[in-house]
This record gives structure tokens, sequence and C-alpha cells, in this order.
């Protein structure tokens, strides 16, 4: 893998962690949750906006 590919994936993964995080902590205003969902990252996200009301649509 390239070093440029690298850091693309790394930034990827750090930006789903902190969306998780983000979104997270506006639901439950809870560190060990923000915690939890900044672990899962991408598949928190993807999760949440497959669920919530509009969906990706907004």
């Amino acid at each position: 893998m390239s070093a440029a590919r690298n850091t693309a994936t790394q930034a990827g993964i750090g930006l789903g962690s902190a969306i998780a995080v983000a979104i997270s902590w506006s639901l439950h205003k809870s560190i060990i949750w923000a915690i939890v969902h900044g672990f899962f990252g991408w598949f928190y996200v993807i999760w949440h906006a497959f669920t919530r009301p509009g969906g990706l649509s907004g």
C-alpha cells in the first residue's frame, strides 16, 4: 500500500470516529457511549443514518 493511500485510509477512519462521537454525544450526553460509538466509527454513522427518520435523504 502506498504512503498516500495509507494516510487517506487513516484520515477516513479518524473522520468516521469523530462523526460517531459527535452523533453519540448529541444523542446520549454520555462519555462511555461516545467512546463505544467512536470505536465502531463508520459502522455507527451508517447505522445511525439508516435508522433515523428521513434516512440518508435528510
